[in-house]
């Protein structure tokens, strides 16, 4: 009886406590839409987000927590310990903009310009790293509050260049990893999320296991005999080839890859060959990228176009070398770790708007942190309610509705007190 008449005494305190939560929370939408706007207006390249950096870092700094800066080159690491011990959580967001001229009517629209691979381009945040910078600021201000609350200790990870470092440069979760991002405290567990401007807003999706695929850029120069165009029979044909090639890069897909286990892509992105309409040339030129759910899958792909490539270049008299990089590993979701933390996103979104989804063939270089430490990545709403045709990220129309930050706020706030006080 003494038990009952303490655990009900103790009841309303921890209702209070998390009233007070959801208070701080709602309180805080101002401060991140105003956030967003700001880093959408002033965005910035892979591995030249400096402002960005220093605008995350003040607010850390402000926050009293425990700030690193130039990991990664501009990456930005904040530490919170809460006021009693326990594990590390990791919580990330990816910091860098595209080389995208936007095209909307946004009173925050990028006017940015820039030179980029000797061409000349708006930049843009057109896949929504802008939201989780603000979405990951206004967690950090949210648990430093009720750090009195926190058994364990919080790493925000601002990561630059996700979407790849610049030709010839490192970047990205690779080098934050080998610059120590996961290490001093060492992390137990680490989660992500990405915003889906083609997902309602109010909605989460999640998967376990492979959620993203792996990416694989392949490059493959096919070389022939330099002729004239009037005489092919004097020479070896390297465009000729190159569509040969092509052709069968797809039968690796369409008839070896075992589509009913998990997707697989390969595509050809670019060709570059010749000089003159009247030239048959010496070489030929193919670019494109690879993308997998299974490693075993990913092995056998290339292999296979290792083999096949190099058979159908001496079928027809030429020669051919290929060489892959890796881009990004498989985003891959611990399954007891997404169990465990399943709970906590219907707590904050409801059992209904908590959606098992199928994986994509897009990339995320996430997947290096979670070959490391077990990881979860899960996807946010971000469609406004009525859009009948969203825009795709990666585009100049992209567009993200600023209602859907606050899901965001909510899930990454009560993952990491359930999994600190579990």
């Amino acid at each position: 009886m003494k038990y009952i008449l303490t655990l009900l005494l103790l009841l309303p305190c921890v209702v209070f406590s998390q009233a007070n939560i959801d208070k701080d929370i709602a309180n805080v939408e101002e401060k991140l839409i105003d956030w967003r706007h700001y880093f959408h207006q002033n965005p910035e390249l892979s591995n030249r987000e400096y402002k960005t950096a220093e605008k995350i870092a003040e607010h850390l700094e402000n926050l009293g927590l425990d700030v690193e800066t130039g990991i990664a080159k501009t990456g930005v690491i904040g530490i919170l310990k809460g006021d009693q011990p326990g594990k590390v959580i990791a919580l990330r967001a990816d910091i860098d903009a595209l080389p995208v001229t936007e095209r909307n009517n946004l009173p925050f629209k990028s006017e940015v310009r820039t030179t980029f691979l000797n061409t000349e381009t708006g930049v843009m945040h057109a896949c929504g790293h802008d939201t989780h910078i603000a979405i990951l600021m206004a967690t950090a201000e949210i648990l430093a509050k009720h750090k009195d609350k926190i058994k364990g200790t919080v790493k925000f990870i601002f990561q630059p260049a996700e979407e790849g470092p610049p030709p010839g440069e490192e970047g990205g979760a690779k080098l934050m990893i080998k610059e120590g991002a996961l290490e001093n405290p060492k992390v137990d567990a680490i989660f992500g999320l990405h915003i889906n401007s083609e997902t309602p807003v109010g909605t989460i999706k999640y998967k376990t296991e492979g959620i993203m695929a792996s990416v694989e850029r392949f490059v493959i120069t096919v070389k022939g005999k330099q002729t004239h165009g009037s005489q092919p029979w004097s020479g070896v044909d390297p465009i000729m080839i190159s569509a040969k090639i092509i052709d069968g890069l797809q039968t690796i897909i369409s008839r070896e890859a075992k589509l009913t286990d998990e997707a697989a892509v390969i595509t050809v992105g670019k060709i570059t060959a010749g000089t003159r309409f009247n030239i048959i040339p010496e070489s030929a030129e193919l670019i494109g990228t690879v993308r997998t759910l299974d490693p075993k899958m990913r092995e056998m792909i290339i292999n296979r176009m290792r083999e096949m490539s190099k058979s159908i270049a001496e079928a027809y008299g030429g020669e051919v070398e290929i060489s892959f990089q890796n881009n990004t590993s498989i985003t891959y979701n611990d399954p007891e770790l997404t169990a465990q933390i399943l709970p906590s996103l219907q707590k904050v979104a409801s059992k209904e708007k908590v959606e098992l989804m199928k994986a994509t063939t897009g990339g995320e270089d996430f997947s290096y942190f979670q070959e490391k430490v077990p990881g979860v990545y899960f996807f946010l709403g971000g469609m406004s309610p009525g859009t009948t045709e969203p825009y795709p990220h990666h585009t100049p129309d992209f567009r993200i509705d600023d209602s859907g930050m606050l899901l965001g706020v909510r899930a990454f706030t009560q993952i990491t007190f359930d999994y600190l006080n579990n």
